[in-house]
């Protein structure tokens, strides 16, 4: 699985319109509305690095009300989320 986080930077008018259009494209996971100097940060998760240049130059970039994007891809995870997700639904093993 590739993960990658893309800044988006939309019309400011639009920030709702637009991070609900992205939210619906295929291979996006997730969209947060952020402050700082980018107003959108989209998570992709694909199965091939083609895959993310599909997702964010053919699809993303074309939602209107973009005007710019930044994409970085991650190279490992750290988070605890997984983890605790897996012990949640019992993977731990016996008791």
């Amino acid at each position: 699985m590739i993960t990658a986080i893309v800044f988006v930077k939309a019309d400011v008018a639009r920030i709702p319109a637009v991070a609900e259009q992205i939210a619906a494209l295929a291979g996006v996971s997730e969209v947060y509305s952020v402050t700082g100097h980018i107003d959108l940060i989209a998570m992709v998760r694909v199965r091939a690095h083609e895959d993310v240049a599909s997702v964010v130059a053919d699809r993303l970039n074309k939602v209107d009300g973009v005007l710019s994007t930044e994409t970085h891809i991650a190279f490992r995870s750290y988070s605890t989320h997984d983890l605790e997700a897996t012990f949640s639904l019992g993977l731990d093993g016996p008791a």
